[in-house]
């Protein structure tokens, strides 16, 4: 998981939306690429935080959500934030709900906070931030796979790559999986799950072709 923030000052908005800073799911990787250097030079301060997949396992067996977490990770971005006005989109469809859950973990309770769904696609700096977080993710994804050596995909559960690399690690590491993959994403489960139940199908049927050999 990666979260950014950005302060922009008012004067430099303009001439980031007349560079064609966007929701970062609207731009192809080599604009973001390109937006990226853009950002960096109007802007006054960026703080990325890079959330390891491990740590996301130990708050979720806390009970702990991903809206809490990513709560949790944007409270600490605000409060090094001195801006006066604050914008961030909603990762959750009850916006006011979201903005109660991050004001529940900030320092500065008086910050100024607008919380409101696809903010990255109306509020320039917040376009701004979504590009500098993607752009880290898609870094930190190139950075895996150099590691292991092999493609892993996206790290999204609609790319067919990362679900072959991670059912391979499956039966790779008997289910023991490494600590940058992470054990209770949906996808993640649902292939231990598959791993775990085509296992006991097969311990089922040698089991009884054992059993038949044995009455012959």
């Amino acid at each position: 998981m990666v979260i950014a923030g950005v302060t922009v000052p008012k004067s430099n908005e303009k001439k980031l939306k007349n560079f064609g800073v966007n929701d970062s799911k609207l731009l192809s990787p080599k604009k973001r690429e390109e937006l990226y250097g853009k950002i960096e030079e109007l802007s006054t301060n960026i703080v990325i935080m890079r959330v390891q997949p491990c740590k996301i396992d130990n708050y979720r067996a806390m009970g702990i959500n991903l809206d809490k977490i990513e709560a949790m990770r944007m409270a600490q971005i605000i409060d090094l934030n001195l801006n006066s006005k604050i914008y961030v989109d909603s990762l959750s469809q009850n916006s006011k709900k979201f903005r109660q859950l991050i004001v529940s973990f900030l320092q500065n309770k008086e910050a100024d906070l607008v919380v409101e769904n696809y903010m990255d696609e109306t509020i320039t700096v917040v376009g701004a931030a979504s590009i500098i977080a993607k752009v880290e993710r898609d870094k930190a994804i190139k950075e895996l796979a150099q590691q292991v050596g092999q493609p892993v995909g996206v790290g999204y559960s609609h790319d067919p790559v990362t679900i072959k690399f991670v059912e391979n690690l499956i039966k790779q590491t008997k289910g023991k999986l490494p600590e940058y993959v992470r054990k209770s994403w949906v996808t993640t489960e649902m292939l231990l799950e598959k791993s775990w139940q085509k296992k006991l199908k097969d311990f089922f049927f040698h089991n009884k072709e054992d059993c038949n050999e044995g009455n012959a």
